[in-house]
């Protein structure tokens, strides 16, 4: 890669240093080749300005130019979605198309921090977890606040990418990340959104890149949980991401077979938790397993309004590290059963994308470079009944994909006996 600069044509660069020499030869008069080289002199200022006219026309009107960025938190299969787009498009334009990596998300989009990309860059990276551009986060509320140094970063965006002449900008992020790529939309820009989240929480897709790979992190975390919780006999809790959204912490719950799953679409009663584990205990069972997310909440928190809510967060957060600590020391107290936590925290989206995000990572790319073909704009691509196709991007921003309480997948649960605490 390449960093801050387009590539050039050989046969201009040479032609242009051979018209450099050819002028200063001219100028020298004592020099006894000087009228032979006059006399080729209009002829090579003719061949550069040829050349270069020809160069700046092909590129204005065959050369595509992409941009990609991925912004908000990171997952397994950044580059495996990057390597699809990019494949295709070399594919449907061979030579005739040049990819521009931002740096560091919307931030490098806005300070014109990029790398210029070659097909190399985009061998090696199914399995590589991360992203090979970096990524950040840049909360949407503050797209419209002036930055330090009191410019505005709609703008700067903007300008970065008229200034590159870019055809397309190609978007992987999360719902954060998506609302921006839609205001750039409605700004006039070129933008497809593809959709990365290990929370799988994006309204309009069915799945997103990334989900898979942490399902199965959080899962071989509560596998591996079972064996000392079976030994010791003790209650454990394993704490799974997703502040506002359970699809994580519910197929990592049900795929590693956990007692009680806690997600914050389903207000929990502590006391029928613990009436689940003592159940267990009566019936000869000498542990229990249970799958909290970081955002579960209680019937009596939910019942408060967001202003006591946050308050109330504040005030957990002096007592106890997380929810799950603050659960299992409810807990203990009210069954006097030794109780541990596990936090597998970033790990979650850490290590090398599952095959399934492999597969889907690759199908998804492929749609956006047929989009960028045939110049379909302002969209999200999608996962519909195991079909890719795509949605405009109003659809979708500034919404979450929520589980249903009432959805087949947690009556199914709740049908093997585990427990939401409800």
């Amino acid at each position: 890669m390449i960093k801050g600069t387009s590539p050039g044509t050989n046969v201009y660069s040479m032609a242009c240093a051979f018209f450099v020499t050819v002028h200063a030869l001219r100028n020298q008069k004592d020099f006894f080749l000087a009228p032979l080289f006059s006399l080729y002199y209009n002829l090579i200022l003719d061949t550069c300005i040829h050349i270069s006219t020809e160069r700046n026309r092909r590129k204005d009107k065959t050369m595509k130019r992409v941009g990609f960025l991925t912004s908000g938190g990171d997952c397994q299969a950044l580059n495996a979605t990057m390597r699809g787009v990019a494949k295709g498009l070399y594919q449907i334009y061979k030579d005739e198309v040049e990819i521009i990596g931002f740096e560091d998300g919307y931030k490098g989009l806005m300070y014109a921090n990029y790398l210029m990309m070659k097909q190399s860059d985009f061998s090696g990276v199914l399995t590589k977890g991360g992203t090979m551009l970096g990524t950040s986060r840049q909360p949407f509320k503050l797209m419209r606040v002036p930055d330090e140094n009191g410019l505005d970063k709609v703008e700067l965006m903007k300008h970065t990418y008229y200034k590159l002449k870019l055809d397309a900008l190609v978007v992987l992020g999360g719902n954060g990340s998506q609302k921006t790529a839609n205001l750039l939309s409605q700004e006039g820009l070129n933008v497809i959104g593809l959709p990365k989240t290990i929370d799988n929480d994006l309204w309009g897709t069915d799945m997103t890149f990334g989900f898979q790979s942490a399902v199965d992190i959080a899962t071989n975390a509560i596998d591996c949980i079972h064996t000392t919780a079976s030994s010791h006999g003790r209650v454990f809790i394993v704490e799974v991401m997703g502040h506002k959204v359970g699809w994580l912490t519910l197929h990592a719950g049900i795929a590693g077979g956990a007692d009680i799953i806690l997600i914050p679409e389903i207000p929990y009663d502590l006391n029928k938790v613990v009436k689940k584990i003592k159940e267990r205990t009566k019936n000869g069972s000498r542990f229990s397993i249970l799958a909290v997310a970081e955002g579960a909440i209680s019937k009596e928190q939910a019942a408060l309004s967001k202003k006591e809510y946050k308050k109330y967060l504040e005030e957990r957060a002096t007592k106890y590290q997380s929810v799950a600590y603050e659960i299992g020391a409810k807990i203990q107290e009210m069954t006097g059963q030794e109780i541990r936590v596990t936090v597998p925290g970033h790990m979650q989206r850490g290590g090398t994308p599952v095959p399934y995000d492999r597969v889907l990572s690759t199908r998804i790319g492929a749609h956006a470079a047929d989009m960028i073909k045939n110049n379909e704009f302002g969209k999200l691509v999608v996962v519909k009944n195991n079909v890719i196709t795509d949605i405009p991007l109003a659809e979708s921003a500034g919404k979450l994909k929520y589980v249903d309480p009432q959805s087949d997948i947690v009556k199914e649960a709740k049908l093997i006996g585990i427990s939401f605490g409800d």
